[in-house]
């Protein structure tokens, strides 16, 4: 069974930096994404950044520039650095994880098939 385990998160002014993590596990095959997504409350969930098994990054426009997502395939973890915070990056911020390569729409989530816990990101201004 696929678990994922998200941490990281918290409060910082505008300008800031913070750092997530996803520790994915139970996977029996190595080709599958990982993702973060965000989500504030009365809004859609939305794709944020997404990184293959072999390091190919796909970002949202919004984010681009200001966030960078690694990956460690030997431990099925990844990292998403976000720099430059605004206030407007506030929200739940949640792993997710999908077979095989990131697709065309994922920043509706297409592909996802697990989810991990959120972890809130707060900006203040």
């Amino acid at each position: 069974q696929v678990q994922l385990v998200g941490s990281g998160g918290g409060s910082v002014q505008a300008g800031g930096s913070l750092r997530l993590s996803c520790a994915a596990s139970g996977y029996t095959y190595s080709t599958y994404f990982m993702a973060w997504f965000r989500q504030v409350p009365g809004k859609e969930r939305e794709g944020v950044a997404s990184i293959d098994s072999d390091g190919t990054t796909y970002y949202a426009d919004s984010v681009k520039g200001r966030f960078t997502a690694s990956r460690d395939s030997a431990k099925n973890t990844m990292t998403l650095q976000l720099n430059s915070l605004k206030p407007e990056d506030t929200a739940m911020y949640y792993c997710a994880a999908g077979s095989g390569r990131t697709g065309r729409d994922w920043v509706s989530g297409w592909g996802i098939g697990y989810w991990a816990q959120g972890t809130q990101v707060t900006v203040s201004s």
